[in-house]
């Protein structure tokens, strides 16, 4: 996810020389503001209200030295009331839990003013820039450039921008770490062992230099996206994992207006409002992040399964809600690279057990007595949990049939051997080794049903 801050067009009291003495700062980087067309809006009366802070540059105050947006845009925005950090976020949780998020994005907006700002990602979270908007409040949106985002992010940013007349200002990583990681490790490290470490140096410590500028900040988290890891989260929280403006815990507050929103309840107002959309959605990407760590997902699939897809579900965090993870421990099935010691599965007297050896006589037969099809698996990995009982019931049902069904455990020493030479890509993969060929045949689809790999193994013995 890219950082991006930026501050509205349509913000009720905008300057203009017919309407206010004071000039304007100049602001040289990116986000400069661009004033509004509505200066009939500002009085005097307004611009006078204990309500409202004097106008000036967001990096004009000694404190603000680390803000996500020192060059952000000059805006007239309501003043933060002193006892806003000693607030009860719990109870307000619990009295907006039936609000819609259009009242939600309202309330943060209305209470933290000119400290709090959106974070986008350029993908269906662009729902939370339209709430905004439709608020006619002041608002703030930032994006986290990765370095690594597919074209269609940055073509949305881009569209975004302009649909709604804001400046998008983005937070980069530290060139020096990311050159020292992938001098070291490679482009791809995080299919070897784990994405963390990679987004720790792309986005997280990133996000961690953008928040220390604010007081709140708005995401576009629900409960439905992930059920590993968000089916918990609160409309309003006090941020378990990073700091804010004043520093220590409890400094920042983290807003999810669209917590207990359904994803096609997103895309049904997305519709109506003719929302610009990232157009990689119309190829089949629900959840988007990163290029080389997101794909499509099919019908019926859960959205996060196309991110990180190797890795167990409970870990498809990035680390920006890493807080959202309870239990890291080995016994709570966190795991990046499948190493750990956990209570293997397939095990049923249908299936045979395959060691290296006896994969590789398989893959050197050319002319074998009987078909075999075999799941290279790892116990932890939560898909290949999930396809447990139908695998074994296709061995059930495939006993007798002069097809042999094996597994492979293909994690933690043996993973760089199942990639060379057995096509692994993520977990389970599935191969069908056919009688008269040595060349194993990977099953194409992710639909893993008895019936659909009844009827891939049908048509190939």
């Amino acid at each position: 996810m890219a950082l991006v801050f930026t501050s509205s067009s349509a913000i009720h009291g905008s300057l203009s020389s017919s309407s206010s003495s004071y000039e304007q700062p100049k602001v040289s980087q990116l986000g400069t503001f661009r004033p509004l067309e509505r200066p009939q809006l500002l009085s005097s009366t307004v611009l006078n209200s204990r309500r409202r802070s004097a106008v000036k540059p967001l990096n004009a105050e000694p404190k603000r030295n680390d803000s996500i947006v020192p060059s952000a845009a000059t805006i007239v925005a309501p003043e933060v009331g002193e006892n806003v950090e000693a607030e009860d976020f719990e109870k307000l949780a619990k009295e907006l839990q039936n609000a819609s998020p259009l009242e939600v994005m309202d309330k943060a907006l209305e209470k933290f003013g000119d400290d709090i700002a959106i974070a986008f990602s350029g993908a269906e979270d662009v729902a939370l820039i339209e709430y905004a908007h439709l608020t006619g409040r002041p608002y703030r949106v930032f994006s986290l450039d990765t370095g690594r985002l597919n074209p269609e992010t940055y073509q949305l940013f881009d569209t975004v921008e302009k649909h709604y007349g804001i400046r998008i200002e983005y937070m980069f990583p530290d060139s020096v770490e990311v050159q020292a990681l992938v001098r070291t490790k490679g482009l791809f490290s995080f299919y070897e062992d784990g994405h963390q470490e990679c987004c720790r140096v792309r986005k997280v410590r990133p996000l961690r230099r953008a928040l220390k500028g604010l007081r709140a900040w708005i995401t576009g988290q629900r409960k439905d996206q992930s059920p590993g890891t968000r089916s918990e989260i609160p409309i309003v929280q006090v941020d378990p994992s990073f700091e804010g403006l004043d520093g220590g815990a409890g400094s920042l507050v983290k807003w999810n207006p669209v917590a207990n929103v359904d994803g096609k309840d997103i895309w049904n107002f997305l519709r109506a409002m003719n929302v610009p959309v990232n157009a990689l959605h119309s190829q089949g990407y629900v959840s988007i992040g990163c290029e080389p760590c997101t794909r499509p997902v099919l019908p019926g699939q859960h959205e996060r399964e196309g991110r990180w897809w190797w890795e167990d579900a409970k870990a498809k965090e990035c680390g920006l809600h890493k807080g959202n993870i309870k239990d890291e421990s080995v016994n709570g099935a966190v795991q990046t690279n499948g190493t750990a010691t956990v209570a293997d599965i397939f095990d049923t007297k249908d299936i045979v057990t395959l060691s290296k050896p006896g994969v590789e006589n398989l893959l050197k037969l050319e002319d074998r007595r009987e078909p075999w099809l075999v799941v290279l698996y790892a116990p932890w990995c939560q898909f290949c949990q999930a396809m447990e009982g139908s695998y074994v019931e296709l061995a059930e049902k495939l006993g007798g049939s002069g097809v042999k069904v094996g597994k492979f455990r293909a994690d933690g020493d043996q993973k760089a051997f199942a990639q060379q030479e057995l096509q692994l890509g993520s977990f389970p993969t599935i191969l069908f080794f056919p009688k008269h060929s040595s060349k194993a045949i990977k099953y194409p689809s992710e639909k893993r049903d008895v019936d659909s790999l009844l009827a891939f193994v049908n048509a190939l013995r």
